[in-house]
């Protein structure tokens, strides 16, 4: 990602103003920016969208759930690649036109997966899906700080909302269609991510000459991870995103709902997620430090995969389904302050989107590694099995971010460049 690095900016807002902070940046914004915002919204929505849909695709396509939870583990995947090269594509070739290529990717492959005859169809275009949305990814964020009325800070804001706005909606949107056909979602997420490439390619602005970017090679990311405490942090968050996807891309099946039901419990998920990472996330790292708030809100997201596995184990859907909505509230606390534990380590003389680069790569890896698994978990041991090894991810997550040491990781501040690395990690 290329973004204009500015080490002077001041540091984010003490929580009790951040309400009013996200009020007046949804005011004053310019068009580029709410162009970029909606495009991210559509892109988030792409997260959630499957997962309402999970078992009447199941059902119409004939297909194990070895090969379902594939539609996220390829996704993801493609994604731990494309954190290695979306940089580099970013200074070789431009943001816009790396944005642009991103957004045409996505509108193609969800296009074309609403006529999809069979799984192995759905998973390939899944691929292309997620490697459209890295791209996009990698740059849109720098649109919205570099056009954002109102500092990094006011960009950040506005980014979170989007992404809790996508996580939220796309449950929704991907339940009410695939309530008349799992086909539908495919197809109204690739009308809408249409129009916001098109509003992009006409209104953002042209790229700048590449002697003005941050030149960033493919091999840097890896390098960033000599850092100890950088490779702690990571190694937890690959551990905590396993024990995410575990909720991803098992969850639906374990509950075995049809679309409607599926599609509010994640929204419910969703909403939690949003309004935490937004509002309660500040108020955690003030109370206990971003090191703390991390450590804490792991432990809160274990409790919860184990409620969750109860709730399989005793036959009880309402139970599964309301501990999946409650992990949304510590994994928006950690969507927010985790990068920051990761970012007290960045090499101030880089990019700050190397080291976020590094630690995405091992964050990913441990999402579509989780992704792969879960299907497998549950045939070799007990239906239950998947939650039960969260809680253990969970475990080895604390233990990791336990041995960092870092005294802007202790801070009670939830520092601004490290929001900025962190607003791009979904």
């Amino acid at each position: 990602m290329t973004v204009i690095e500015d080490r002077s900016a001041p540091a984010a807002q003490p929580a009790e103003h951040h309400e009013t902070s996200l009020l007046e940046t949804f005011r004053q914004q310019p068009r580029a920016v709410w162009v970029t915002a909606f495009a991210a919204v559509i892109a988030f929505m792409g997260i959630g969208l499957v997962d309402p849909i999970l078992n009447t695709i199941r059902e119409e396509l004939n297909a194990p759930p070895s090969k379902l939870t594939l539609l996220f583990a390829v996704y993801l995947g493609v994604q731990v690649v494309a954190m290695l090269i979306t940089g580099w594509a970013a200074y070789r070739f431009g943001p816009k036109r790396t944005l642009t290529v991103g957004l045409t990717l996505i509108v193609v492959a969800a296009g074309v997966s609403t006529f999809a005859g069979n799984i192995d169809q759905l998973i390939a275009l899944r691929v292309l899906w997620g490697l459209g949305n890295a791209l996009f990814m990698a740059t849109a964020l720098a649109f919205i700080v570099g056009a954002a009325r109102g500092g990094q800070h006011g960009a950040i804001l506005l980014y979170e909302a989007a992404l809790g706005v996508g996580l939220a909606v796309g449950p929704l949107v991907g339940a009410l269609l695939g309530a008349w056909t799992w086909r539908g979602p495919f197809g109204g997420t690739a009308l809408l991510m249409l129009v916001g490439a098109v509003l992009c390619a006409l209104m953002l602005p042209k790229d700048g000459p590449r002697g003005d970017r941050v030149a960033v090679s493919i091999a840097d990311p890896i390098k960033a991870l000599r850092n100890r405490t950088l490779l702690l942090t990571s190694i937890g968050s690959a551990f905590y995103t396993g024990a995410l996807f575990t909720v991803i891309a098992y969850a639906p099946l374990a509950m075995g709902l049809s679309p409607i039901p599926a599609g509010m419990v994640f929204f419910g998920w969703g909403l939690l997620t949003a309004v935490s990472g937004v509002f309660v996330a500040p108020r955690i790292a003030d109370a206990l430090g971003q090191k703390g708030g991390v450590i804490v809100a792991i432990g809160g997201y274990g409790i919860t995969m184990a409620l969750a596995g109860l709730g399989v184990v005793t036959g009880q859907v309402w139970l599964t389904g309301f501990a999946i909505v409650l992990s949304g509230l510590p994994s928006g606390i950690l969507n927010t302050l985790f990068t920051g534990v990761a970012m007290s380590s960045a090499d101030p003389d880089k990019p700050r989107s190397v080291a976020s680069a590094g630690y995405s790569f091992l964050r990913w890896m441990g999402g579509a590694a989780s992704a792969v698994m879960v299907a497998y978990l549950a045939e070799w041991f007990a239906p239950s099995a998947p939650f039960w090894f969260a809680v253990g991810y969970c475990a080895i997550a604390v233990c990791a971010v336990s041995l960092v040491r870092s005294a802007r990781a202790e801070s009670h501040d939830v520092a601004e460049d490290a929001a900025l690395v962190g607003a791009e990690e979904y």
